[in-house]
């Protein structure tokens, strides 16, 4: 059971306003002087005090008191701070009616100011895995059988280091391993100047997982021996204890013992669950040393990937220059042999069959007594493409109108064509005696066909003329220069005479 400090307050927090408001930088440094001096044990300021503090930051130094007291105001209004009225400064009606105050801050206000200096140290007070809790726990733990007899002021005291070698122990390991799953460790990781400091590292995280081994396995024995102790009297003396502290500010008695009780008994359950597992859940000991084990893993898997890597990347350029050289000044073929064999070792025999023609089909003949011959490989690969010549574009305009001009009269003289057999007005299929070249039989045929699918028997030629489709009895035939075409006989009788053409 995990301690999750009672029911939860979800309304809205005015005294953090301060720190996203319009004019954030002036309540910011007002706040921090608050907070500087409260440290030094000045809880109350004047306004004379806070702006003679805001003037010797160069950035404030034209800062007046009529904006001082208009940022105090909106402070207040915050709840950030209290204004006190001071009697003792108060000699004449006017101070009176004037109300000379002395600011204090409250405590979210505090509380607020510290975790905004912690956020701006957050990186320089990173955490550690330090083994010394381990220890004082477990020196801790032991007493308990001893302080069941002790009084109230001493059982508080053990609690309150207890808890605080606790809560210390749980942040530092949740700090330091929490840098190792940020985008910024994650690419330092994967860097080349992380070789240097892996070592150092794993060093540091093997030492931390063999003495959490070691102790997480004592207090776990402990806390199994004193669990009875504890839970059964040390803790309801702990919940007396703090009650026999006198609060200035508090609920009714009855409902501030169930809050302390609450509170001692969660944080209790949270100590004893990092150690043992309960409710069918792994230990928080165990998830520390998984973590950390992972975390080594992957630190060694980095490091070893970029080894490999630098490794690709070394040029060999000049170590095969220096083996050609050598190649080169040898001075036979069996001496070229000795070096193949001295620097490549037992050479693994592949044949390859190639179409180039040979000198001579002796098999007695060695590859070495072959004229040379070159092969041109290409890779292996979906991206790989053939490099082209890049050429410029040529002019073809006179071309385009050469076959222009072609087209034109070879149309033109379709036409000629096709009007020559128009007689009257009309062409009769049955009147053309002589052989027809297949340009016009197909012309022919598309004008009737577009007729006849035509509802009114009308149809159009490709030069603008309208004609109407007659069809009469029987039969003719057109004679072709392909063949000889039986058809109907068609009159095809041309609308006005004037588009009869010539």
């Amino acid at each position: 059971m995990e301690y999750t400090g009672g029911k939860m307050d979800l309304s809205l927090i005015m005294e953090a306003s301060y720190l996203t408001a319009q004019n954030v930088r002036q309540y910011r440094a007002i706040m921090r002087l608050f907070f500087r001096e409260y440290e030094k044990m000045h809880f109350q300021l004047y306004k004379e005090d806070v702006l003679e503090l805001l003037h010797r930051q160069e950035e404030f130094a034209d800062y007046t008191m009529a904006q001082l007291l208009q940022d105090l105001d909106a402070l207040v209004g915050w709840k950030n701070l209290t204004p006190l009225q001071d009697p003792r400064k108060v000699y004449t009606i006017e101070d009176y009616k004037n109300k000379q105050y002395r600011y204090t801050m409250s405590e979210y206000a505090v509380e607020i100011e510290r975790l905004t200096v912690r956020l701006e140290n957050l990186f320089l007070e990173s955490g550690n895995l330090s083994t010394n809790l381990f220890r004082r726990l477990e020196d801790n733990l032991e007493a308990a059988e001893v302080l069941n007899e002790q009084k109230g002021k001493e059982i508080n005291e053990w609690w309150s280091n207890l808890q605080e070698d606790f809560k210390r122990l749980n942040q530092n390991y949740q700090d330091y391993l929490r840098e190792f799953y940020s985008g910024r460790a994650e690419k330092l990781l994967k860097s080349v100047e992380f070789i240097i400091h892996k070592d150092r590292f794993i060093a540091y995280l093997k030492e931390f997982i063999q003495e959490m081994q070691v102790h997480a396995v004592r207090i776990s024995k402990i806390i199994k021996k004193r669990e009875f102790v504890i839970e059964n009297s040390l803790l309801e003396k702990v919940v007396s204890s703090e009650m026999e502290i006198p609060r200035a500010l508090s609920d009714g008695e009855r409902r501030r013992k169930e809050d302390i009780r609450e509170q001692v008994y969660g944080k209790w359950e949270s100590l004893k669950g990092w150690f043992l597992p309960t409710g069918g859940r792994e230990c928080e000991s165990s998830k520390v040393l998984a973590i950390t084990n992972d975390i080594i893993r992957s630190m060694i898997q980095n490091a070893a990937l970029i080894v490999q890597l630098q490794n690709w990347g070394v040029s060999r350029k000049e170590d095969y220059r220096n083996m050609l050289q050598m190649f080169l000044n040898c001075q036979t073929m069996e001496d070229a042999h000795k070096l193949s064999a001295h620097l490549f070792g037992i050479q693994q025999i592949e044949h390859f069959k190639i179409r180039d023609e040979r000198e001579t089909d002796s098999i007695n003949q060695s590859v070495y007594e072959e004229a040379a011959s070159a092969v041109y490989l290409k890779p292996h690969t979906r991206t790989y493409r053939e490099k082209k010549d890049r050429t410029g574009f040529t002019d073809k305009s006179l071309e385009k109108l050469s076959q222009r001009l072609q087209y034109l009269k070879q149309i033109e003289r379709e036409r000629r064509e096709m009007m020559g057999y128009i007689k009257d007005g009309k062409i009769e299929v049955e009147g053309i005696t002589e052989e027809v070249p297949e340009s016009v039989r197909q012309t022919l045929l598309q004008w009737i066909s577009q007729a006849a699918l035509s509802p009114s028997g009308r149809g159009r030629t490709e030069y603008g003329q309208e004609f109407i489709l007659k069809r009469d009895a029987g039969y003719c035939v057109l004679k072709c220069e392909d063949g000889d075409l039986k058809l109907p006989r068609y009159t095809l009788w041309f609308v006005g005479s004037e588009r009869t053409g010539s």
